[in-house]
């Protein structure tokens, strides 16, 4: 599909400098190593800041059932704490889906690090608030905070964008996601330590986790965006609604294609994430004293996999084949599932998609980083979790709803037909992701 709104009116394509000129050398040795340094700084903050929010993730159906009692009555309609307790996850969603493109914005014009400093600084906020909740409505109130503060997801993939070379940011993107998934294996056995403490340690713990975090960036993490440079530039970042409103229009450029295939893989994958439990139990028997070391096997291989295997895999294949192959895994895996019969053929199907996800999304998300501009680095970025955000509110209640009405299997069939269908999304980006 091609756009019929001016070239200089599209998100611009980062293309490489003319062979020869002064910026085409390779790039110095100092300059590689503050990258690096970004990006150690970068794992440590996205690490401590996971282990945070899985402190406090897990124990929130506990909190509510112990606030809630027996569920309240609202406008004559009364809410379960099931209900009750999937309101709040909610608000969290479309606080961060609302904030997510904002925080880009602000990146773009004033700065990743400002950005992100103060989305922490509102993070620890809402663990405080968290910690001292003394019902319902203050419950709510902490997770819109933190929802609004953990909108930085795509600042934090900017500043990975700003800070690598083009050829590198599929693989530090890779380490970024890694550092993040051992943050979430860690997060929920401090958490439940925290909890033998008291009813405010788990929040007031992961509160100063936040304080440490954002002195460490205070101290540690420098500016990667040249802020200057993007305030004189002539053409003015466009806002965030036309940003989003451009992906739905013009859904043929590269950047709403990319933009798409991350979200409707990732909701397909989060989607039924939320049911794997109810599936894992009715078809295999697994507990709640269980399923932990379920979820420890795909955690375990998720970061293996951004860790060792990625960086290489994108060397050889680069990151448009291998974006690719891992939406045929992922497919494979999600398809796979519901055939399964003994643990050796569960172990199999699950492997899958780690596998995917691990060799989707991070090389995805490099290529829209090389399709935009500069400018409009942190908005896209932020644009980007905002769709993939939407898409991970919809899926679950798809897959809950196919779950209990059209059979177990089938929320793992529609999941596994949408992600390859986002294969004919990616074709013929190569261009847009040659090194």
């Amino acid at each position: 599909m091609t756009s019929s709104r001016p070239a200089s009116d599209a998100p611009a394509p980062l293309t490489p400098p003319a062979a020869g000129g002064p910026a085409a050398a390779p790039p110095n040795a100092p300059v590689e190593k503050q990258g690096a340094a970004k990006l150690v700084v970068l794992m440590i903050t996205a690490f401590v800041d996971m282990v945070g929010v899985l402190m406090v993730i897990p124990l929130l159906p506990f909190y509510v059932k112990t606030l809630g009692g027996n569920g309240v009555v609202l406008l004559g309609y009364h809410l379960g704490i099931g209900e009750i307790t999937a309101l709040i996850v909610s608000s969290f969603t479309v606080a961060q889906l609302v904030s997510a493109p904002l925080w880009g914005r602000f990146s773009d014009r004033f700065g990743r690090r400002p950005a992100l400093m103060i989305a922490l600084f509102a993070s620890m906020i809402a663990y405080v608030i968290f910690g001292y909740a003394t019902s319902l409505w203050v419950l709510f109130l902490s997770r819109i905070v933190q929802g609004a503060g953990g909108g930085t997801v795509g600042v934090i993939q900017a500043y990975v964008a700003d800070a690598t070379h083009p050829k590198d940011r599929a693989k530090s993107l890779g380490w970024l996601s890694a550092a993040t998934n051992a943050g979430v294996a860690l997060g929920p056995v401090l958490g439940s330590q925290a909890m033998r403490l008291s009813k405010e340690g788990p929040g007031l713990i992961a509160a100063a986790l936040c304080l440490v975090n954002v002195v460490f960036c205070g101290f540690f993490l420098t500016e990667s965006h040249d802020v200057a440079a993007a305030r004189g530039a002539k053409k003015q970042p466009r806002t965030s609604r036309a940003a989003v409103a451009r992906v739905v229009t013009h859904s043929g450029e590269p950047a709403s294609r990319l933009i798409w295939i991350y979200a409707v893989a990732i909701g397909a994958f989060q989607g039924v994430t939320s049911i794997l439990a109810l599936f894992l139990a009715d078809r295999f028997g697994v507990t709640a004293h269980t399923i932990g070391y379920f979820f420890m096997y795909i955690g375990i291989i998720s970061v293996l996999t951004r860790a060792v295997i990625l960086g290489r895999l994108v060397d050889w294949l680069g990151e448009a084949k291998l974006s690719r192959i891992g939406l045929v895994l992922m497919a494979l895996g999600l398809g796979a599932l519901p055939l399964t019969t003994n643990y050796w053929q569960l172990a199999l199907a699950v492997a899958l998609m780690p596998l995917g996800t691990a060799f989707t999304f991070p090389c995805v998300t490099a290529m829209l980083s090389r399709v935009i501009s500069n400018e409009e680095r942190g908005l896209y970025m932020g644009v980007q979790q905002t769709f993939g955000g939407a898409s991970r509110a919809i899926y679950p209640l798809v897959a809950g709803f196919t779950f209990d009405h059209l059979g177990i299997g089938v929320p793992f069939a529609i999941s596994a037909a949408l992600v390859a269908a986002t294969l004919l999304l990616g074709f013929d980006l190569e261009s847009y992701a040659k090194h």
